[in-house]
């Protein structure tokens, strides 16, 4: 079974509150429920800090336990070497995901340290980038499977 861990950073807890506008009225947990019921074929971890230390933490963690990590790391992908250093260090295929589009943005969110480290990025597209990202994986997967297996 395709395992992937899906990691948020800071003040994506507050989804369904911050920002409607933007982040929309939904709080990530409803989001991962209708995520885990949609892909039921595949093992979903989710976890979520608004601390840079934490969240490498969790991704090292995610070591020859996980096939994929989708990461929207708020904030810290525009200011976070270390979670870009974690991301290569770690060698898990990994998926930047944003809610929002960083390039409509403020001109500081045009800059990412992550996006570099990863597989891809998705944004702009809503909470409907973390189901892409899943997606992505099975596809991955059925494509690196011989046709014996």
């Amino acid at each position: 079974m395709l395992h992937l861990a899906i990691i948020n950073g800071p003040n994506l807890n507050l989804l369904g509150t911050r920002e409607p506008h933007i982040y929309g009225n939904m709080s990530f947990e409803q989001y991962f429920a209708q995520l885990k019921n949609h892909f039921s074929s595949v093992k979903l971890d989710y976890y979520q800090s608004n601390v840079e230390g934490e969240l490498i933490n969790y991704m090292q963690s995610c070591m020859g336990k996980v096939q994929g990590i989708i990461l929207n790391a708020g904030a810290y992908g525009h200011s976070s070497i270390a979670i870009a250093d974690a991301i290569s260090a770690i060698n898990i295929p990994t998926v930047d995901v944003h809610i929002s589009n960083m390039l409509a943005r403020e001109d500081f969110r045009k800059t990412s340290f992550i996006a570099s480290k990863c597989l891809g990025s998705i944004s702009g597209l809503g909470m409907t980038g973390y189901a892409l990202a899943i997606q992505y994986f099975i596809d991955k997967s059925i494509d690196n499977k011989s046709p014996d297996q």
